[in-house]
């Protein structure tokens, strides 16, 4: 089963985002999201839009639309911006909390596009931006360079297909699909608690089991682990960890 990914474009409509000397971010969104869709499509990745024309949807709507269709992973593109045009290029990503395998994705966005020529600024954590905060799934938003920096809008304007396989690329790193084979994928569970006290984690693990997740126990480093299920493919130990947090558990997605 392919993985499913909602890229969403900053902004739209009556929302036109940072704007600078008549450049509007809604536009340069539109544009990359569209681009970037294309290639994972290309790469057997299922694609979904928030928008693909000039249109407002508040973030909100953007994270119900992305929860209803039970996508694996939900993409938001931006242009940043300063208070003092010039003063600042680069780009970061921004995720709810640094942890799982929307870190991972993040990491290697902001990579990719180091290599294209940006500088990079690293990843945040945002959990109080809603497309963040109100996501089932693993979610990213990333912030492709400063829309009032010269250097920024020269190096989207004059690599802006390199950006764009940059940005595929970062994401089919993460979900570990050359072109496509898919082959070299392994397995991953869900964490839903680690404690030095095993009698912390033999409560998690019958609390978990009272609701038929399959919890086990293991421990590593001195910690005692409470897993849920093992899976060969990412987006299966996804949507074991999407139910999880509509539980209200605090999870990890794994690779072992």
């Amino acid at each position: 089963m392919p993985y499913s990914i909602m890229l969403d474009a900053g902004h739209g409509g009556r929302d036109p985002g940072a704007v600078y000397n008549g450049r509007q971010e809604k536009d340069d969104t539109l544009a990359l999201t569209l681009a970037v869709g294309e290639i994972l499509q290309e790469r057997g990745v299922d694609v979904l839009y928030t928008r693909t024309t000039d249109i407002y949807e508040s973030p909100y709507q953007k994270a119900m639309e992305a929860n209803q269709a039970g996508v694996d992973f939900f993409i938001s593109l931006h242009r940043n911006s300063n208070p003092i045009p010039n003063s600042a290029s680069g780009v970061e990503s921004l995720v709810y909390d640094k942890s799982g395998i929307k870190l991972q994705m993040a990491e290697n966005i902001n990579e990719q596009l180091e290599s294209v020529g940006f500088v990079n600024l690293g990843v945040k954590e945002r959990p109080g931006l809603v497309v963040l905060r109100r996501t089932q799934m693993p979610a990213v938003l990333v912030e492709v360079g400063f829309i009032n920096s010269e250097t920024d809008n020269n190096l989207f304007d004059n690599n802006f297909d390199d950006i764009a396989l940059a940005i595929a690329e970062g994401i089919l790193d993460t979900l570990q699909i050359q072109g496509e084979n898919n082959s070299q994928i392994s397995s991953y569970t869900v964490q839903a608690g680690a404690f030095r006290n095993a009698a912390y984690a033999d409560r998690l693990q019958q609390e978990l089991l009272d609701q038929d997740f399959p919890a086990v126990i293991s421990q590593d480093g001195g910690l005692y682990r409470v897993t849920v299920g093992t899976y060969p493919a990412l987006d299966e130990a996804a949507a074991m960890e999407r139910r999880l947090k509509r539980a209200g558990y605090q999870t990890v997605i794994v690779r072992s």
